[in-house]
């Protein structure tokens, strides 16, 4: 080799071989020290998509919910019109009918009349003219001067007016699914704020999203928050601002000097250069502030990877301007100025399916030992409140077999402790223990769509079947006690019965949704008195739902579609409004008095509940 390779450099066999296994080693131990970057980006995209199919289970739930009762409303709004039709048509044909009646009795009269008298005077018995003169003659005079109705009293126009192309096009752009294809890697942060701050003056920082290949993100509503905070832990006030157009700015205000360190995330990750390290001076003549090595070198995330997906971080004060939700079909709650501070206390949940948060929350009831009770309806449970506000417990098992929910709506408690639910969709009422121990159920059979629950004096349970617009009452061993009403707009019948309440007299108060009136009947179901009419006036209603009585025997009713609470005696008379003002109501449903006195309502279009100051 030395021979052939005289003008090569060599060098032995083993020696290369030793030179190459070094290298080789080397870049495995490279290669093997990027394992633990793969594994936490592995878990980390793990999480995001088991986060992300979450999501998609949360709102696919939603969809069929917010369609489910779409589907109700027209369903509702259907029967209304079918209803007002029978009755429209039931006036009309009644004085027709009426009128044509009358028109027949006076030709069959005439008739018979003119019958006996030619036949006398066909005759030529005198004693025979003279008596018909007598008899007849009298009352054919009558009838031929009698003043009939001969034009038409009623006409028979009945027509349909339906306002369908705007719905079309409401339905058509109903609902959106909103996201962003933002990544924090890319996304980056500019403007002053980065680079000076000056105490008590407001600075900001303008991020920009980009998408993974770095392009500009051109939508909103991303999930962005923002830290700033010192080293002893204190954290600095500042409000993130939506823009739509893929660029948000964090604004805040730093209260004293010192160094600082500004954290921004995109989905809980630190985008480009976070977290910057900030000096805050006393005055802009000081020396600038300016990003330091440590931000420029900063690059990803340093917690490690992904963390739940919150729009809230943790620990951060900044306050992030969300989109606001579409409101509800189901009432339009007027905003109204009041300088007045409210009788508010307190309103406990949000919308969703955690303890103290709530999914069209329906019933309300209130017990002597303290407690507040919520028929959460599409939670399919009940949830347990201490009279100021403190979450206690829940229970309820979604299903259609006994002791399971399907749409609890009413709820009320027997003097025992059980806890009494009307169960909507299963068409029957469930008893549970006062632990939510199923016991047993009544009405199964007879019921068509029970809205509304209560107990009277004698330990009875009322039920309102909203579907059959009937009210029954059972033992609480399910014996049918006696029932009353049916559909119309009579004073013993009713349009979508809602909710009910029991005075000091044992007398059982109603809400005709439909019929927008409060109805009194004794325990034995005999009419006692009715009040209201379709308004916005003092003591009008347009859909009364929720009702309760104080031991005054007045009677709080909770107005639907006004989105209002009003009070009025017993007979009636319209007394007061409960000032509900600065934080309106949004088509209250379930209505009680707590144990110590206040108002609580089911505040259903804004997923909570509410308690307000009441003086009896």
């Amino acid at each position: 080799m030395n021979g052939e390779h005289a003008e090569h450099p060599t060098d032995s066999l083993e020696n290369i071989v030793d030179q190459q296994l070094a290298a080789l080693q080397d870049r495995v131990d490279s290669a093997k020290n990027r394992l633990p970057q793969i594994r936490r980006a592995v878990q980390s995209l793990r999480d995001i998509l088991q986060q992300l199919n979450s999501q998609r289970s949360s709102i696919e739930e939603d969809i069929h919910s917010s369609f489910s009762e779409l589907y109700k409303t027209l369903d509702t709004r259907k029967s209304v019109l079918l209803m007002e039709l029978e009755v429209t048509y039931g006036l009309k044909q009644k004085v027709l009918q009426a009128q044509l009646d009358t028109l027949l009795q006076e030709e069959a009269a005439i008739n018979y009349n003119c019958s006996l008298t030619g036949e006398a005077l066909d005759g030529e018995n005198k004693a025979v003219i003279l008596q018909t003169h007598k008899d007849v003659g009298e009352r054919l005079g009558d009838l031929a001067s009698q003043g009939l109705p001969l034009q038409p009293e009623e006409n028979d126009q009945l027509d349909l007016m339906m306002e369908i192309e705007g719905l079309r096009k409401s339905i058509h752009n109903l609902g959106t699914i909103v996201t962003t294809n933002a990544v924090a890697s890319q996304t980056e942060a500019s403007g002053e704020g980065l680079e000076q701050c000056v105490v008590g003056q407001p600075a900001t920082v303008v991020i920009t999203t980009r998408d993974k290949s770095g392009g500009l993100c051109k939508t909103g509503n991303a999930i962005i928050s923002a830290e700033v905070c010192t080293p002893d832990g204190s954290v600095a006030d500042g409000e993130i601002v939506d823009h739509k157009n893929g660029t948000y700015e964090f604004q805040y205000t730093v209260k004293k000097e010192g160094h600082f360190s500004l954290a921004l995330r995109l989905y809980d990750q630190h985008i480009k250069g976070s977290p910057f390290q900030l000096k805050v001076t006393s005055s802009p003549d000081d020396s600038p502030p300016t990003t330091t090595a440590a931000n420029a070198a900063s690059t990803g995330s340093s917690d490690g990877g992904a963390r739940k997906r919150s729009a809230k971080s943790p620990g951060s004060r900044s306050r992030q301007k969300g989109v606001r939700r579409g409101g509800s079909l189901f009432s339009t709650p007027k905003k109204r100025v009041n300088p007045i501070e409210d009788d508010l206390i307190f309103r406990i949940g949000t919308k969703g399916r955690n303890k103290g948060e709530f999914t069209n929350l329906q019933g309300v009831a209130a017990c002597s030992e303290g407690k507040i009770l919520i028929a959460d309806s599409n939670n399919q449970c009940v949830q347990i409140f201490s009279n100021t506000g403190e979450f206690q417990s829940r229970f309820g098992v979604r299903g259609r077999l006994p002791g399971q929910l399907q749409r609890p709506t009413g709820v009320a408690v027997h003097p025992n402790g059980d806890i009494i639910i009307a169960d909507y969709d299963n068409k029957w009422v469930s008893i549970f223990s006062s632990e939510g121990k199923y016991k047993a159920k009544l009405g199964s059979g007879r019921l068509m769509g029970p809205k509304g629950v209560s107990v009277d004096q004698n330990g009875h349970v009322i039920v309102v079947d909203n579907k059959a617009c009937t009210v029954f009452i059972f033992q609480p061993s399910g014996k049918l006690v006696t029932k009353f009403g049916s559909r119309g707009n009579g004073d013993r019948q009713f349009a979508g019965p809602h909710f009910a309440a029991v005075n000091n007299n044992n007398e059982i108060i109603i809400t005709d949704f439909h019929n927008h009136s409060v109805k009194v009947f004794n325990a034995d179901g005999e009419f006692l008195l009715k009040f209201g009419s379709n308004g916005e006036g003092n003591g009008q209603f347009n859909a009364p739902t929720g009702v309760a009585v104080d031991v005054n025997g007045n009677i709080i009713v909770a107005d639907w579609g006004n989105s209002r609470i009003q009070v009025f005696d017993g007979s009636g008379s319209f007394l007061s409004y409960i000032n509900t003002a600065a934080d309106p109501l949004y088509g209250p449903q379930g209505l009680a008095l707590t144990s110590d006195g206040h108002v609580v309502v089911a505040d259903s279009g804004n997923h909570c509940f509410k308690v307000y100051r009441y003086l009896q």
